[in-house]
């Protein structure tokens, strides 16, 4: 088994970028989710319901972030420095709100105008946020980004393929907005790989637990149109426990880097 993508996403929800190498920390791939939308309330702003949001490509930079889409000029958004945080939630359903920094009415306005809504760009305080589960830690020691509950996501080609073949309807693996994809594996292994130790490259991993999947699934990430499918072959095939499972959450313990080509593989330890 091999590594065969790795992708970020500056701002959650927002375009994905492309890798060969990423360096890795306990709460996931450096620069992955680190800024977030939200809207007035400070709850955090999906593709859910703001599928224009995969028009949005940003880009970190030196001291910032560079925002760009069709039709609206570049923007240089510096990374919030002496402004008071903000509490903000990534859900409104979560009550726990935590610390962001807000990058300013620049961004709020450019963002607005692609969106067409009312929003604000923030930043996340400090590198990361403990993962929780409602009310209570999920584990003191776990910490994730903006992202919606683990560090990095894991997916396989194979599994995507079975899928596809399954359900009659071919979707590129851009749908699932995975961190990491792995080619070699056998369709649907990583089900068996949770509660097991995980090794890429030098870095090891812990194996969290499936991913359930959302109607973001549906979402062309090209377009920001909404489809039927994959939801829908998911909802046949692989709906377990009445979730619909695509992908597998990984939690790194230590820092790393993990690159194009690196081996993946189970160990015992």
């Amino acid at each position: 088994m091999r590594l065969s993508a790795i992708h970020t996403y500056p701002i959650k929800g927002c375009r994905g970028l492309d890798h060969d190498a990423a360096t890795v920390a306990p709460w996931g791939l450096d620069g992955d989710r680190r800024w977030m939308v939200v809207d007035a309330d400070g709850v955090g702003v999906t593709q859910r319901e703001a599928g224009t949001l995969v028009k949005v490509h940003a880009r970190p930079v030196a001291g910032g972030l560079l925002l760009r889409a069709d039709g609206h000029r570049d923007l240089l958004v510096p990374e919030p420095d002496g402004v008071a945080p903000v509490r903000v939630r990534t859900f409104r359903r979560r009550p726990l709100r935590v610390e962001a920094l807000p990058a300013g009415p620049a961004a709020d306005a450019w963002l607005g105008a692609v969106l067409g809504r009312p929003v604000r760009l923030v930043r996340l305080a400090r590198p990361a946020r403990h993962i929780r589960r409602g009310d209570r830690e999920h584990d003191p020691g776990d910490q994730v980004s903006f992202a919606d509950a683990y560090p990095v996501l894991l997916t396989s080609t194979a599994s995507l393929a079975a899928l596809c073949d399954a359900g009659g309807w071919p979707v590129p693996m851009a749908r699932f907005r995975p961190n990491l994809v792995v080619d070699g594996a056998p369709a649907w292994a990583e089900d068996d790989w949770v509660g097991r130790p995980l090794r890429i490259g030098d870095l090891a991993f812990r194996a969290a637990g499936p991913s359930a999947r959302c109607l973001v699934i549906t979402i062309d990430q090209e377009t920001g149109v909404r489809e039927r499918e994959p939801l829908r072959a998911l909802a046949r095939h692989r709906n377990i426990g009445r979730k619909l499972l695509f992908g597998l959450y990984l939690l790194p313990p230590e820092h790393g880097r993990v690159r194009l080509g690196d081996p993946v593989e189970l160990t015992d330890s």
